[in-house]
């Protein structure tokens, strides 16, 4: 009594794939009960993945994943694991199941149930009504799921009221940028204010829009982290847990006898399973090796989340390799180099395709961008199709001077051409605008919008340079995983050519065009932005922080106009608090103006 050994899986699941995400599951367990685990904890929905979305709604799908959880529980002899599944009673549930020695010895139901930002559960599940506590080992450990720990009342207070010196929370907590040290103050802050020891388990992946950062933790009942998983990577996390310092404390702390008396009937309500273990007196097991994993700085967190996103997209996908339309800017520079990254120099194909406003410095930085990083590079002119589109219309546009037409023709005939490469080698295609541009629309739709995921969707413009910038101090021994050999000629420091990084942003469909001709400064932009889109402050809240009110109005009307536009957009990944389309909800048909 006294000491749990304990294990995080925390593992990449693909909703959906019930048998392959039970054999990962299988494999996380053999290796865990190689170590004489206790305990081994596993994500939230980790039978079907997060979210499974409607999939929900067909009645097979939950049968499927309610006989693949069953078929775990027959390999869990000598140990107990907590695994979350789809649960059936009359309606369904977002669960976890206890299983103990071959059998699902209990089930607990989901509390709360998140109905903001990207979550629907109430959609979907039913929400439980019962905190549950096991006991294993003679240590009392309550079971929560996700949203439940975010809650200072909810039922951790309670099942702490109970005997709870464990707490174990499993989750599929999506990411954005600041959310990880949030979220760790708020576990330390649990743990501290219930006097437990939390063992917090995230699942890690992409998901279509949404990328799950895993790092999981466990905090002691002081609130110090003893143990972290790795940021954006599959972990096995192991620990041994002490829990005789949580009698001692609570010997010198009177608020729980107090709480228990107001909180008596809720605390009743909390279920209590003992797990029956064989007696006898425990074999002196070799001490679990730890270790030390460093979170990571907030723009090596994005870059990595970027990264996975776009790996798990296209893999989970049945995609292999991917091509990038590169105009010698720092979008396109920065999407190739994070599809690198995530896939490899082998499966990633860079098109230029200049026209006659083509500048030679962005031919020059095209292709300089696919040498460093020794992808393949096409060159596929569009002059002459733009020639004989104009030509094509002449008759139809005669007496009508050239606008903004003749230069998204230009833009469609380079969609066009992607996705004609997509069609004929079945790869596919990344899109390159940032969040700066489809927020105010500064983009043509079915022409730079045009391909299969938009890898920085959600990543403003001036965050995009931070990200080239930080991708040009990595170092060669991090290429590995992009194909890279020991001892290459590659110049990490010029990955992305300097002057990508100096030059004015411009799309180059007229002569000496730059995006300011139509944009305010990118500072400015994303500044706005971010009160506008993400904190959705009124045209007066933010004339009044100093911004001049004719450039507010601007970008609100261009916001406001192009939701046509991101409604037909490709998915891509979600890194802020609030990103356009999942998060961001907004009709189309649309007459409210707030200026």
């Amino acid at each position: 009594m006294g000491a749990l050994r304990i294990a995080m899986a925390q593992i990449n699941p693909t909703v959906g794939d019930l048998r392959g995400n039970a054999e990962k599951i299988s494999g996380f367990l053999d290796r865990a009960i190689g170590l004489d685990i206790d305990l081994i904890v596993f994500p939230e929905l980790a039978i079907t993945g997060y979210p499974p979305e409607d999939l929900l709604l067909k009645p097979q799908f939950v049968k499927g994943n309610i006989t693949f959880i069953k078929k775990i529980a027959r390999k869990t002899k000598g140990i107990t694991a907590i695994v979350g599944f789809v649960d059936s009673m009359g309606d369904i549930y977002n669960a976890a199941a206890v299983i103990h020695n071959g059998e699902i010895a209990g089930v607990y139901h989901k509390m709360f149930l998140p109905n903001y930002g990207v979550f629907d559960e109430e959609r979907y599940f039913h929400a439980g009504k019962t905190p549950l506590n096991i006991v294993l080992n003679g240590i009392t450990i309550g079971i929560g799921i996700c949203e439940d720990i975010w809650h200072p009342e909810g039922p951790a207070r309670v099942q702490s009221l109970a005997g709870a010196e464990v707490i174990v929370n499993i989750n599929a907590s999506p990411y954005h940028m600041g959310k990880a040290r949030f979220r760790e103050e708020m576990i330390a802050a649990r743990a501290a204010d219930n006097g437990v020891i939390v063992v917090y388990n995230n699942m890690v992946g992409g998901q279509d829009e949404l990328v799950f950062d895993g790092q999981g933790m466990i905090a002691d009942e002081k609130g110090n982290i003893i143990a972290r998983g790795k940021a954006f990577e599959e972990d096995f996390i192991t620990a041994e847990l002490d829990v005789e310092g949580i009698f001692n404390a609570s010997l010198h702390d009177p608020r729980k006898r107090k709480e228990k008396i107001v909180l008596e009937v809720e605390i009743k309500k909390v279920k209590e399973i003992v797990l029956h273990t064989k007696p006898g007196k425990r074999k002196k097991l070799k001490r679990l090796a730890q270790v030390p994993i460093n979170p990571p700085e907030q723009i090596e967190e994005v870059y990595k989340a970027l990264t996975l996103g776009t790996k798990d997209y296209v893999r989970k996908n049945g995609f292999s390799h991917t091509v990038v339309g590169l105009s010698g800017g720092i979008d396109s520079s920065l999407v190739a180099a994070i599809a690198v990254d995530a896939l490899g120099k082998s499966n990633v194909t860079g098109v230029f395709m200049p026209s006659m406003y083509s500048s030679g410095a962005s031919s020059e930085d095209a292709e300089n961008l696919a040498k460093n990083m020794e992808i393949e590079f096409l060159t596929i002119p569009i002059q002459e199709t733009f020639e004989k589109y104009l030509t094509t219309l002449s008759k139809t546009f005669k007496k009508i001077k050239p606008d903004v037409t003749e230069e998204n023709i230009q833009a469609r005939i380079r969609g066009n051409i992607l996705m004609a490469l997509s069609n004929k080698f079945g790869w596919l295609v990344l899109t390159t605008g940032n969040k700066s541009e489809m927020s105010v629309g500064y983009a043509t739709l079915y022409g730079d919008m045009a391909g299969g995921f938009a890898v920085i969707k959600d990543v403003p413009k001036t965050l995009v340079y931070k990200l080239a910038e930080y991708r040009n101090k990595l170092k060669t021994q991090n290429l590995a995983l992009a194909g890279f050999k020991q001892g290459s000629k590659l110049k990490i420091n010029v990955l992305i050519p300097e002057r990508v990084l100096r030059k004015a942003p411009t799309a180059e469909l007229r002569p000496n065009q730059t995006d300011q001709d139509t944009l305010p400064p990118y500072e400015i932009l994303d500044s706005i932005l971010r009160t506008y889109v993400e904190e959705d402050k009124s045209f007066e809240d933010i004339a009044a922080m100093g911004f001049n009110k004719g450039i507010v109005k601007k970008v609100i009307r261009m916001v406001d106009a192009s939701e046509y536009k991101r409604r037909q957009s490709p998915p891509g990944i979600k890194i802020t608090p609030r990103a356009l389309g999942k998060d961001r909800r907004m009709p189309i048909t649309n007459r409210y103006r707030s200026y």
